[in-house]
């Protein structure tokens, strides 16, 4: 599998060092090749419950490569002295990635987000990605997750499509879960968990500026507008836990190595 070798592990997750294009130029050539594959785009909190959830590790240990998608992640591979050339994050990817499949005629299908934004995203999509086909979108019931009965509409779906790439908009961990049982039975097929980018190209949120984004300060424009959803997350969760990635990134790196003992005469 053309994957990327060269990885520097935060907290035993082996994150990709390559930029966005590299990660589409990966994705690119193994379509080519008739290979598919899976990409977790790793925020703070994605990387918290790899940590302290084991069944999640073992969830997405299969995936094909893990991208940094957080200015954390980011700071703390250069703390650590391996430094990430890029941030890749998914709701950037879902545009640049569209961008280039759309050049050789590649499909997209959509699943997850809020009652008709995979539509809304779909069509967005479509009219900013020249040649980019559009393969289906599909909207989760509520409580699909707990309900198998709903999982083969959505297998029937994606056979008659059979797309090139599969965008996943469910949050953590419900995409990796869905994406996990059903990447298997379309090994040509790309899977990308992209969390609420269907809501942001839809113009439902919006974005923070490019600034805010480099400062990696997102997260204070994503609670502003979420803040019921996402106070416990960030404020409670998130900073506690980037403060530990931090310190430990560092002291990984600059900690003092113990002696070896040398031998008697």
């Amino acid at each position: 599998m053309d994957t990327p070798h060269e990885t520097v592990a935060l907290f035993h997750m082996p994150l990709a060092r390559i930029d966005e294009a590299g990660c589409i130029d990966l994705v690119l050539r193994a379509l080519a090749a008739r290979r598919g594959g899976w990409i977790v785009t790793a925020n703070l909190d994605i990387l918290r419950r790899h940590v302290v959830d084991a069944g999640f590790r073992e969830l997405v240990r299969p995936a094909t490569v893990f991208v940094a998608d957080g200015m954390p992640l980011v700071w703390a591979s250069a703390l650590k002295g391996l430094p990430l050339p890029q941030r890749v994050a998914g709701s950037d990817l879902i545009l640049t990635l569209s961008a280039r499949a759309g050049r050789h005629a590649h499909s997209v299908f959509l699943i997850g987000g809020d009652h008709g934004m995979a539509e809304q995203a779909g069509c967005q999509l479509r009219r900013l990605c020249p040649g980019l086909r559009l393969a289906g979108t599909w909207y989760p019931p509520h409580g699909f997750e707990r309900d198998p009965a709903h999982l083969p509409a959505l297998r029937q779906a994606l056979q008659r499509a059979q797309p090139d790439i599969v965008y996943v908009a469910l949050g953590c961990p419900k995409q990796d879960e869905l994406i996990a049982a059903l990447r298997p039975e379309f090994p040509r097929t790309w899977w990308i968990g992209v969390g609420i980018s269907f809501s942001l190209l839809a113009g439902r949120l919006r974005r923070a500026p490019r600034w805010a984004q480099r400062a990696g300060l997102e997260w204070v424009c994503r609670l502003w507008q979420e803040p019921r959803r996402l106070a416990v997350r960030y404020l409670v969760h998130g900073l506690p836990f980037a403060a530990v990635l931090l310190l430990s990134s560092a002291w990984a790196r600059w900690a003092p190595r113990p002696r070896r003992r040398q031998g008697l005469p």
